[in-house]
């Protein structure tokens, strides 16, 4: 699902840009972004930048208001801090995940103890991974929204005191990463791999390519 604010946008954008700005510290969407050929320079926050308050949810919240709302913000955010730093004008990319199971946002832990009660509460279920994706120059935006599901088997106390302690879940929403060794957890996907990993691709080329952002070949 792509949200233009402005349905003729890509007719009015007449300017090629050479790279885009990409909000984000992941080194999956760094590796995406790559691999779809485009050029990117990191605009991240700054050490005194509270980004982890843009992250709240709000009671009785959706997965999807919540990933989506949360994903403006860091556009939003994002823009105002190229301005206030200066640089060579370019759109700004920005998105956020989270995983829902029965309803629940699973953001990222805190804790390891928060990480061994995500995976509990995953273990031997179906469960929803939204990735959005907003492309913005400050005055339009292009919010786009993957939705994908994900099976995990039984996980075992052992097998999640084991995966806790390796580190991997920190900093992962719902405490796990496909494209790391929870993959052996994981007996069915269906939607867009990419976008469980960070960064739907199929949602973020069309956005990239509204706003003439140049693809390498």
């Amino acid at each position: 699902m792509v949200l233009d604010s402005e349905p003729s946008l890509p007719s009015q954008l007449g300017r090629m840009f050479d790279f885009v700005y990409l909000a984000s510290q992941s080194p999956r969407r760094h590796e995406l972004l790559t691999q779809l050929g485009v050029s990117f320079r990191l605009l991240v926050a700054a050490p005194d930048e509270d980004v982890e308050a843009l992250e709240i949810a709000y009671a009785r919240e959706t997965p999807r208001h919540y990933v989506q709302r949360v994903t403006v913000l860091k556009a939003g955010a994002a823009v105002l801090r190229l301005q206030q730093r200066g640089g060579p004008p370019a759109p700004v990319l920005a998105a956020d995940t989270t995983v829902a199971v029965r309803g629940k946002i699973l953001g990222k832990p805190e804790s390891p103890a928060q990480a061994r009660h995500m995976l509990r509460l995953l273990s031997g279920t179906t469960h929803r991974v939204l990735t959005a994706v907003a492309v913005t120059d400050g005055k339009r935006l292009i919010l786009a929204l993957s939705e994908s599901r994900v099976s995990l088997r039984e996980l075992s106390r052992a097998e999640i005191e084991a995966y806790v302690a390796s580190g991997e879940p920190q900093g992962k929403a719902g405490a796990y990463a496909i494209q790391g060794k929870a993959a052996a957890f994981v007996s069915h996907i269906s939607g867009s791999h990419s976008g469980i990993v960070g960064l739907p691709l199929f949602e973020t080329a069309q956005a990239l390519r509204a706003f003439r952002i140049r693809q390498n070949s």
